[in-house]
């Protein structure tokens, strides 16, 4: 059972360093403009190279050649790990904005990095640093309690952090993003909790899980940093397929009113969405900006009494309830589109609209919720085209 929880854990080491490579670049652009993330890309770019030289190929081969290779690889493995460690500290400081513990981990990691670089050098000649099952730890004693305590530090003060500032932020992309860091790093100090009780008292049981601990800890790391990009895409893909929605109705009433448009048009759809003449963040924005100001104009085109054939029309076409605001909506504009295009008289100025808006573009109108108001629009582009609005026919006044 043990060689075999050995084993999954060592097969895992390989994807678990490509998935974590693979975050860290997919990250790198985001993270270095930003000071909130760069902690955290830097721990995880960290962890990324020293489990790198943590593979078990990269070891074999390292302890296959001279004992001053196999040195400097197990060297440069642990200074890394101790930079990872100050990374997470850097992370932790700037989550809670303090200033003093910034300079405090840059200052740890400086002297955690220069103890064990003494240490090592003291040491007598020596090959890859272990633990052995029987002897003395190599190269000393102190050197691995100097090296697994910047490990603990670090992590569980970031376990602390993640789990307590997951709790307050009301923003969901974020603490799923804390937590899984958070729980990253608690498998992490595991790991190294354990090589304490090796180091300390030979304690051997809990080893064979190691490998599986520290690459699952990759695994969730690379997941904490990517779920920023994650959210990205899902909004992302939200917005193309609103905007994807929309642009019916958007077309027909910026056609009639096409003063409202801020930039130039492309000419369908598919163009739209592929090259979109303004920045893709604002896409939806303007759409339903403009769409809103299309109504309001357009709402001086609505003849007295139309309103209520409207309702009255749509309650008799099975419309369901809970649509029928926006189906009798969309009859409205047909009929004040039409008015428009053909050149008939809006209202005179003074003159009370016979157009009432939703209460979801009133409200944001007011400053409300865009999205609630482009979810409402997106219900009377559906009912603009279905055959309740098709069929809408009313008495000339």
């Amino acid at each position: 059972m043990a060689a075999d929880l050995t084993a999954f854990g060592d097969w895992l080491a390989v994807p678990s360093v490509v998935v974590l490579w693979i975050a860290v670049l997919l990250r790198a652009p985001g993270a270095l403009r930003s000071p909130q993330q760069r902690g955290l890309w830097l721990a995880v770019a960290t962890a990324a190279a020293a489990m790198t030289l943590n593979l078990p190929d990269v070891v074999a081969y390292a302890t296959s050649r001279d004992a001053g290779y196999a040195h400097a690889i197990g060297l440069v493995r642990n200074l890394i790990g101790v930079l990872s460690a100050g990374a997470v500290l850097y992370f932790v400081a700037a989550a809670t904005r303090g200033r003093r513990l910034q300079l405090a981990s840059w200052s740890g990691t400086v002297l955690w990095l220069g103890t064990l670089i003494l240490l090592d050098s003291l040491a007598p000649a020596h090959g890859t640093h272990t633990i052995p099952p029987v002897g003395d730890p190599v190269p000393s004693l102190a050197y691995w309690l100097v090296l697994i305590s910047a490990h603990l530090v670090a992590n569980t003060t970031c376990v602390y952090v993640c789990a307590r500032y997951s709790r307050r932020t009301e923003s969901r992309g974020l603490a799923l993003g804390l937590r899984l860091f958070g729980l990253g790093t608690a498998l992490a100090g595991v790991f190294w909790f354990v090589y304490l009780l090796k180091a300390l008292f030979g304690s051997t049981w809990a080893m064979p899980a190691l490998p599986l601990m520290m690459n699952l800890h990759g695994l969730l790391r690379a997941a904490a940093i990517v779920v920023p990009t994650l959210f990205t895409l899902r909004r992302t893909t939200a917005d193309i397929a609103t905007a994807w929605r929309l642009w019916p109705l958007w077309r027909d009433l910026v056609q009639a009113v096409p003063h409202v448009v801020l930039s130039k048009r492309r000419a369908g759809r598919v163009a739209e969405l592929v090259w979109p003449p303004l920045p893709r963040n604002l896409l939806v924005y303007r759409k339903v900006i403009e769409t809103r100001d299309a109504i309001l104009i357009l709402g001086e085109y609505v003849a007295p009494g139309l309103a209520e054939l409207a309702r009255s029309h749509v309650a008799g076409s099975g419309v369901p309830e809970q649509r029928r605001s926006a189906a009798a909506l969309a009859c409205l504009l047909k009929e004040a589109r039409r008015a428009k295009l053909a050149g008939l008289p809006g209202q005179q100025s003074g003159e009370a609209s016979a157009l009432e808006l939703p209460a979801a573009i009133q409200t944001s109108a007011e400053g409300g919720d865009l999205d609630e108001e482009a979810r409402f629009l997106v219900h009377v582009a559906q009912a603009y085209a279905s055959p309740a609005t098709t069929s809408f026919t009313p008495q000339p006044a």
